[in-house]
C-alpha cells in the first residue's frame, strides 16, 4: 500500500504573484497527472488558504482529492504553548471546512512536529474531529522527530483516553541511522531507483511532497529576521545556509522524478487506506 500525499502552503508563505503564478503551473501538472493515471492523494493544506486562496483548495477538492488539515499559519506545534496550538487548530479547521463544506478527518502537522514533548497535540487533534493523523516522524531529525515511537506502520495512538489512526513516515535504515526517503527533501537527494526498492521491501510506504521542493526555482537565503520568524530560533548565518543548501539541494530534477514515480506505482489516498486497513489487528501504541 502506497500513501500519496501532499503539503499545501506555498501561496500563503510566499506572498509574491509571479510565485502564485508558478505554483499554480506545478499544481495543475499534479492535479492533470493524477487524473491520468487515476489516483487520488491526500492534499493537507493550512487554514488560511481556505480564507485566503480558496480557489486553490476548491480546485483540489473538485478532482476529487482528499483535503486535510496542515495547521493554520504552518508554525510548527514544538513552538506553540497548548493553548496556541488550540486555537491554530480551531481556526484551520474551521477555515478549510468553510471552504470546502465537509467534515476534514485528517491532519498533518508542519514539519512532523509532534513529538514526545508534545503528545497532547493528539488530544486536540480528537477535540477537533480529527481521525486519522499523518504527523509522525518516527525517527530523530533536525526539526524533533519521535524517536521513541516504535512503530513504522498504520497503528493506533493511544493517549489520555484518546484513540487516533496514525500514518507514520516510512524510513530505512542507512549507516546505522533511520532516514526518511520519499518525500521533501529526502526524496530530492536520494535516486529514483532507490526510493522505489525501499518502497517495495515494505507492505506500507508514505510518499510526501511540497511544491516548492519540485519547482526547479531556487530560493534564496532567508535574511535573519524572516528566518527567526518563521524558524522561531536564532538566525545564525551558519543556520541559514545550512537552511538555504537543504531547501535547494537536488530541486533541478525533482519533478520530472515525482512524475515518473507516479507513472510506474499505484497509490491512495489516507482516506482509501483507512478504509482498506483491518484496524483491529495494527499495533497500538499508548504515549
Amino acid at each position: 500500500m502506497n500513501l500519496l500525499t501532499f503539503d499545501i502552503e506555498e501561496w500563503f508563505l510566499h506572498r509574491e504573484p509571479e510565485k502564485h503564478f508558478e505554483y499554480d503551473r506545478y499544481l495543475n501538472a499534479i492535479l492533470n497527472k493524477l487524473d491520468e493515471q487515476k489516483l487520488n492523494a491526500t492534499f493537507f493544506c493550512v487554514g488560511e488558504m481556505g480564507r485566503l486562496f480558496p480557489e486553490v483548495i476548491r480546485k483540489i477538492r473538485a478532482q476529487g482529492h482528499e483535503i486535510g488539515c496542515h495547521s493554520n499559519i504552518h508554525t510548527w506545534l514544538n513552538k506553540m504553548t497548548e493553548a496556541e496550538c488550540r486555537e491554530d487548530t480551531h481556526r484551520a479547521m474551521d477555515s478549510l471546512e468553510q471552504c470546502i463544506g465537509v467534515k476534514v478527518k485528517s491532519y498533518r502537522a508542519p514539519a512532523f512536529s509532534i513529538g514526545e514533548n508534545n503528545k497532547w497535540v493528539f488530544e486536540i487533534l480528537a477535540e477537533n474531529g480529527i481521525v486519522r493523523d499523518a504527523s509522525v516522524f518516527p525517527a530523530a531529525r533536525d526539526f524533533g522527530g519521535f524517536p521513541n515511537f516504535g512503530q513504522k506502520t498504520p497503528c493506533i495512538v493511544q493517549y489520555n483516553g484518546i484513540r487516533l489512526k496514525e500514518f507514520p513516515i516510512c524510513t530505512a535504515k542507512l549507516l546505522g541511522k533511520e532516514m526518511a526517503y520519499s518525500g521533501g527533501g529526502y526524496f530530492r537527494f536520494f535516486p529514483l531507483d532507490f526510493v522505489e526498492k525501499e518502497m517495495k521491501k515494505s507492505p506500507y510506504s508514505m510518499c510526501y511532497f511540497h511544491i516548492g521542493d519540485l519547482a526547479p526555482e531556487s530560493y534564496g537565503v532567508m535574511s535573519k529576521e524572516a528566518y527567526e520568524v518563521y524558524f522561531k530560533e536564532k538566525g545564525t548565518m551558519k543556520a541559514r545556509y545550512i537552511r538555504f543548501i537543504k531547501s535547494n539541494l537536488g530541486k533541478k530534477n525533482a519533478f520530472q522524478k515525482m512524475m515518473r514515480l507516479l507513472d510506474d506505482n499505484s497509490f491512495v489516498n489516507v482516506f482509501q487506506a483507512d478504509q482498506e486497513i483491518e484496524w483491529d489487528k495494527v499495533p497500538v501504541v499508548t504515549i
